[in-house]
């Protein structure tokens, strides 16, 4: 039989009721001749309660433990929805990712996959079993212990389920009818995408865009699993949603498919650094093995003085991090890896995107981006490019009137 990965998030789970409009989903794709397996997450709201009890016991927490009770929102999830399709005569049973069992990593709440074996989910299929209700989320560590693969990670099931079994598509039911050009709450003139290349997709995520979560893009482009993102509330026929599938199966691209944003961004300045050669692992260094996330880095034009040579590094990350590389520098300072005359840092900012797989092949992107931002007497601090995307920092009061004019400058309410 055909086989479909259905995905369902926690507010498409939240009580009993949109758990029964989940089970008859499907239930009519089963009518359809599927296979399913279903992969849930925790209620809404439950997991951020479970961690607060966690917290709240031992906030220096044995994160094996934290996961073996994180976990269980996932699976009470599970069990109820398996319960329901079978008041609606559909078989089905549910499963937990040890019973499978989803083979991880040992790093505990930041858990990989390391292997999906198909034998027991198959041989209930064999049996006429219809669907698979899976617990997302959580897997198996190497020693038995549950681990679970951190916030968003029922996604990256999901498209981890559909790589195993060779599924026909993985359907992620969400809050939201599909992909737009940009937020919908902050211009009005955003337009749901029919499809979108894998590698837009995983830089809109990666960019602040919160309907996939970053790792499950990541996965779907490795293993060409096409993605189809659609709304649980509503009633979807297959041109419902939007298809993330490879760059081929889209017949011609806007140059720019979307504007995407990030409110909670830092710029961090050292002044007056040392320039010379291994300067930047000094300082990027320390930042990695401290964990601070870096995104944007600018690097001005070294000046003479005293006979040596000083330069200015400027880089970006999340504002709940500033703390922490702040420390990381003043001990690398204090250890003599680097030196500097002060760390300037900007909480203010936001950063705000532009990402299109048609910049690769059109020039004058940047150049219709600044003059838009110009217009809007918008200052930029700092800039960052890929081969898809233009990166800009900004302050943060400027951030959604930049996502507007953006939008407008390229025309993205336009099919």
């Amino acid at each position: 039989m055909p086989l479909l990965v259905m995905k369902f998030g926690g507010t498409s789970v939240a009580d009993l009721g949109r758990i029964a409009n989940a089970a008859a989903k499907v239930r009519r794709e089963v009518a359809r001749g599927y296979d399913v397996i279903v992969i849930v997450s925790a209620m809404s709201g439950k997991t951020n309660e479970l961690v607060g009890w966690v917290e709240a016991t031992s906030p220096l927490f044995d994160a094996r433990e934290y996961d073996a009770v994180v976990s269980s929102g996932e699976n009470v999830t599970a069990g109820l929805m398996a319960l329901t399709l079978q008041e609606m005569d559909v078989p089905a049973r549910s499963w937990q990712g040890w019973q499978v069992p989803i083979l991880t990593t040992s790093a505990h709440s930041a858990a990989r996959f390391i292997d999906i074996p198909r034998a027991s989910i198959d041989a209930k299929f064999a049996e006429g079993f219809k669907v698979a209700v899976v617990a997302g989320f959580q897997g198996v560590s190497p020693e038995g212990r549950i681990t679970t693969l951190g916030r968003g990670g029922s996604d990256t099931t999901a498209v981890a389920f559909a790589a195993a079994f060779g599924a026909e598509r993985c359907d992620i039911y969400t809050d939201v009818d599909g992909v737009y050009t940009t937020d919908p709450r902050i211009t009005d003139r955003a337009r749901k995408l029919d499809r979108i290349a894998f590698e837009e997709m995983l830089e809109l995520a990666s960019l602040g865009a919160k309907v996939l979560q970053t790792r499950s893009v990541e996965l779907a482009m490795r293993y060409k699993v096409r993605l189809r993102v659609l709304s649980s509330f509503e009633d979807n026929d297959e041109s419902s949603g939007t298809l993330v599938c490879d760059e081929e199966d889209i017949m011609e691209s806007k140059v720019v498919s979307g504007v995407a944003y990030s409110r909670d961004e830092a710029k961090m300045t050292l002044v007056k650094v040392q320039d010379r050669p291994g300067i930047a692992a000094a300082i990027f260094g320390p930042l990695s093995d401290a964990g601070v996330n870096v995104d944007m880095i600018v690097q001005n034009i070294s000046e003479q003085e005293n006979g040596g040579a000083f330069t200015d590094m400027t880089f970006s990350c999340p504002t709940n991090q500033v703390i922490r590389a702040r420390k990381a520098m003043d001990d690398a300072r204090a250890a003599g890896l680097i030196s500097y005359a002060d760390l300037v840092q900007d909480t203010d900012v936001a950063k705000v995107s532009v990402v299109g797989i048609g910049m690769r092949s059109h020039a004058g992107v940047a150049a219709t981006m600044f003059k838009a931002l110009a217009a809007e007497n918008i200052n930029i601090k700092v800039i960052a490019t890929s081969e898809i995307k233009i990166s800009v920092l900004i302050d943060r009061k400027y951030m959604e009137l930049a996502v507007q004019a953006l939008h407008d400058a390229f025309e993205l309410q336009k099919a």
